[in-house]
């Protein structure tokens, strides 16, 4: 169980730094709306979000319509945010 956890802590810190790479190479002083990143980020906080979920949540060891609805709750929350970007890129 310490093994796992310690990964899940391992995998989420590196996910954080590697949008803290991704951002960093952003342009110097003004930020610059950039679609792929911005796409990579939402997607990087999603897979973060079921991490948590499954590991420190102990939604893992639940039952497996919990464990669905979560997955599904985070697929709908991702699918909303990367909607209303592109939707207000549309706009734009």
């Amino acid at each position: 169980m310490r093994t796992r956890l310690f990964t899940a802590w391992v995998v989420l810190t590196t996910i954080t730094l590697v949008y803290l790479w991704v951002d960093a190479g952003d342009s110097g002083g003004a930020r610059v709306p950039n679609t792929v990143i911005t796409t990579v980020v939402i997607l990087m906080a999603t897979i973060k979000v079921r991490i948590v979920f499954r590991e420190f949540m102990t939604v893992r060891a639940a039952p497996t319509l919990l464990r669905r609805l979560t997955d599904l709750w985070v697929l709908l929350i991702a699918a909303a945010l990367l909607g209303s970007y592109y939707a207000g890129l549309a706009m734009r």
